[in-house]
């Protein structure tokens, strides 16, 4: 169980950029939380209007955005230029190697989960992908990392929630508060999870909540 309040901060307050980071990043660096199954970080990151991450570069690594509020606009160097609201799985396969930025061009504050995953087979072509208005019951498969992603939107308390069977889920909390076992999670909380077997998160109270299948 990783709690909120455990997580790395970083991000360029002055720039009006926060972040959070459930996993070792950049300038810090835990040797004993560099991954789980092929999940490599989960970060929150919030934006001020007008604020954002110039272009830089990725390589073999398989990256999904989960808008919470807000409105993200992200370009890259293989010409794909989108805005993403809530609701909306963002998917860049950096592969081989591609440059993007992403940036708050709203009024608003902006906040999502971007998660990174290591993909299977390293290199490639870039690939990119939106999928508007993503459903409880669809989840997003990302075969490149051998995982599933799963959102979960329990609109009362005590609804119940299947965590996937699996060799390794990873849940993350956007919102709200769910139950597993003995512990609440709540906003910022995760849980990794190995060989899951009939395990169910309770809602506490109306709440979204990302779960990763993964197979390795």
């Amino acid at each position: 169980m990783t709690r909120a309040g455990e997580r790395y901060r970083g991000g360029e307050a002055t720039a009006g950029i926060e972040t959070l980071h459930a996993f070792s990043f950049g300038r810090f660096y835990d040797p004993d939380n560099l991954r789980f199954g092929a999940v490599l970080a989960c970060n929150e990151e919030r934006l001020a209007p007008g604020s954002g991450f110039d272009e830089h570069p990725h390589s073999h690594t398989e990256i999904v955005t989960w808008v919470v509020e807000g409105e993200l606009t992200h370009r890259d160097s293989a010409g794909h230029t989108s805005r993403i609201g809530p609701g909306d799985v963002q998917h860049l396969s950096a592969a081989a190697g591609v440059r993007h930025e992403e940036r708050n061009d709203g009024d608003a504050p902006l906040v999502f989960v971007q998660m990174w995953l290591a993909p299977k087979v390293p290199g490639g072509d870039p690939a990119y992908e939106v999928v508007r208005g993503i459903a409880d019951a669809t989840p997003y498969a990302l075969p490149a990392a051998g995982a599933m992603l799963h959102v979960r939107r329990p609109a009362a308390p005590g609804e119940r929630v299947a965590v996937p069977d699996a060799p390794f889920v990873y849940v993350h909390v956007v919102r709200g508060a769910v139950r597993l076992g003995d512990d609440e999670l709540t906003p910022g909380d995760a849980a990794r999870i190995t060989a899951a077997q009939g395990l169910e998160l309770i809602a506490s109270a109306p709440a979204e909540v990302l779960l990763w299948e993964m197979s390795g």
